[in-house]
């Protein structure tokens, strides 16, 4: 279990290489991370999958919302 996943970290960094390590969008590095968190979970990766976590809420798009923030009044 440990070589296949040393081979999926060691090809995960490759893929970051391509491109010069640029991602082509937001929604493929979120992918990227989703798919990551996963295979940690499944693999029982406690501490890496919230180290994950923390890098999904970090790249998830952030709008700011103009008014109060309440619902009432809307239609």
């Amino acid at each position: 279990m440990n070589t296949e996943i040393s081979f999926n970290l060691s090809k995960a960094l490759a893929t970051g290489r391509d491109r010069n390590g640029r991602p082509d969008s937001r929604a493929m590095v979120l992918s990227r991370l989703l798919a990551k968190r996963a295979a940690a979970h499944r693999a029982g990766l406690s501490e890496l999958e919230e180290i994950l976590r923390d890098q999904i809420k970090w790249a998830l798009p952030m709008h700011k919302i103009e008014g109060s923030g309440s619902k009432a009044g809307m239609s």
